[in-house]
């Protein structure tokens, strides 16, 4: 590849645009994705010229992939709220588990001798939250800054946990996808995901 001259504002923002579509193919890559063809086609557009594949021909293509994106997605899903279900029913069997009617569970780290919050109050806390491959998704700790909510406001399974916790304890949550984010992909969460979350209630505002 020729040397690119990115002097200027303007290079700049056109390799920033390439930058960006280039995010979006790595991120979110059809199945087969040729970057070859997608220049192709970014240039032709660009340069004004006639499509090199005709409409009908394209529309067909694109349903067969959207189609084969689906099917890829549901497997996962499928893979995912399996798995899930497993270590749940696994993790229901350690000694000092505590399982509540709505499937949360959870574990006593350190228990707190202060006062519970209401659903209508603020906190500040300290979290860790992982899948259960045990990958970050977030962490409080790491950003170093206790993380402010209303109790209200949260996943429900925060919700439940909240409540039952003395300011000063530190439990560890084991929240099934449907009292999270169900099917529903947030940020490197994948759906149908069980969240794993070491909680530390320190203040009641």
């Amino acid at each position: 590849m020729s040397e690119l001259n990115l002097s200027t504002d303007e290079t700049r923002v056109s390799y920033g645009i390439g930058r960006q579509l280039g995010d979006q193919l790595r991120d979110n890559p059809p199945p087969g994705v040729s970057l070859d063809a997608v220049l192709a086609g970014l240039a032709d557009a660009f340069a004004g010229q006639p499509s090199r594949v005709e409409q009908t021909a394209l529309a067909a293509s694109f349903r067969v992939i959207r189609e084969r994106m689906q099917v890829e997605a549901q497997a996962k899903a499928d893979a995912a709220a399996g798995a899930g279900r497993a270590y749940l029913e696994q993790n229901a069997k350690r000694e000092g588990v505590t399982v509540l009617p709505s499937g949360l569970q959870y574990e006593v780290l350190v228990a707190g001798e202060g006062a519970k919050p209401s659903r209508e109050d603020h906190v500040r806390t300290h979290y860790h939250g992982t899948l259960i491959d045990g990958s970050v998704f977030d962490s409080s700790y790491e950003r170093g800054q206790p993380a402010e909510f209303p109790v209200g406001g949260v996943i429900a399974g925060w919700v439940e946990a909240l409540q039952l916790m003395n300011t000063g304890s530190k439990w560890r949550l084991h929240v099934p996808s449907e009292l999270a984010y169900g099917g529903q992909a947030v940020g490197s969460i994948p759906p149908h995901s069980v969240l794993v979350f070491d909680v530390e209630l320190l203040e009641i505002l």
